[in-house]
């Protein structure tokens, strides 16, 4: 009995051999039939190909649904947890958004009552145009430009140009379809300023050097580099608050303040008309004005009979008087700006 089993055992062992042998060989000819027919594009193929992913497809889907399952829960949930901080977040900040809404209705408040207290007289509402700067006029001595804007559109002498960051100049000359900017970094501007939170007062006196320096300002002061320069509407030329630039170097004698402005890509100035008393305009201004004043009461006046004629006239000259008095204000003033 035991013989045979051997025998049997050796008859085995040559026909497994054999079978791995032919194994390996019919699926190697197996792999490449299929290649051949994946490459052969006969309708016969295609179906059978077509029929094969159709079987396959299911399949395929149903094992690959866990694992899809399983990523979109683990994204699910970790967007829960982002949403809940966002919450978190959004609640916090509308806390702090509340706490300033009622800070800013009790400022308001208080500035409404001060203001009825005092009787403030609000400032008027201003005017602007937009214009491009069609030339540069910087030099060894003057730091100005030209923009496409001038009288005819309403440019006058002593409006403020500005950027979008803050203030550049003023307008210095008016033509009738161009304005002459004077820039804060030439060295006739001279400009007065409020710097840092302290809001000393000094001003800003251009060199024709990229960064103008401060000038007049108290001893004691203590200024730092990074204090923020605004203007200070004294003399009437700007008005308070407009932006000007941060001191960037502090010395004993030499205070240097870089303006908010990007000279080297100046294209559009907005020329903003404040309506302040301004020093800078010319004493003709103010007699034309009173001239044109006079003339515009003379035909009330001849209108209005006898009785109201003295009174028209009247009125004509105290406008006359008004007009040359300020005149001569303006031009003391001038005159001070030119003695410092």
């Amino acid at each position: 009995m035991s013989k045979r089993s051997g025998n049997a055992l050796g008859l085995a062992t040559p026909i497994r051999a054999w079978a791995q042998r032919s194994a390996f060989v019919f699926f190697f000819a197996l792999a490449i039939v299929l290649l051949v027919l994946g490459r052969a594009q006969t309708p016969a193929v295609e179906r059978v190909r077509t029929a094969v992913n159709d079987a396959v497809a299911p399949v395929l889907e149903l094992a690959t649904s866990p694992v899809a399952t399983v990523s979109d829960t683990i994204v699910s949930t970790r967007e829960l947890f982002e949403v809940r901080a966002a919450n978190e977040a959004l609640r916090q900040e509308n806390q702090r958004l509340l706490q300033w809404r009622a800070a800013a209705q009790r400022l308001e408040d208080e500035n409404r009552l001060l203001r009825d207290l005092n009787q403030l007289t609000i400032e008027p509402r201003t005017r602007y145009i937009t214009a491009r700067v069609i030339g540069d006029q910087g030099g060894a001595f003057v730091r100005s430009v030209l923009v496409s804007a001038g009288a005819r559109d309403g440019v006058e002498k002593g409006q403020a140009a500005l950027t979008g960051r803050g203030l550049a100049g003023r307008v210095a000359e008016t033509g009738r379809r161009a304005a002459r900017i004077l820039l804060v970094t030439d060295m006739n501007s001279r400009v007065p300023v409020l710097v840092g939170n302290a809001r000393d007062r000094a001003v800003l006196a251009g060199d024709n050097s990229p960064n103008p320096e401060l000038l007049y300002f108290s001893p004691g002061v203590q200024i730092r580099v990074g204090d923020r320069v605004v203007t200070s509407g004294h003399g009437g030329a700007f008005p308070s608050g407009l932006p000007i630039g941060v001191v960037t170097d502090v010395r004993e004698n030499d205070v240097r303040v870089e303006p908010y402005v990007d000279w080297s890509h100046l294209e559009f100035l907005r020329l903003v008309d404040y309506e302040l008393p301004s020093i800078l305009n010319s004493p003709e201004d103010g007699l034309v004005k009173g001239k044109i004043q006079s003339r515009q009461a003379a035909p009330v006046a001849a209108a209005s009979g006898p009785n109201d004629a003295g009174s028209a006239a009247a009125a004509g000259e105290t406008g006359t008087a008004g007009a040359t008095a300020g005149a001569v204000v303006q031009a003391g003033g001038a005159a001070t700006e030119l003695a410092q």
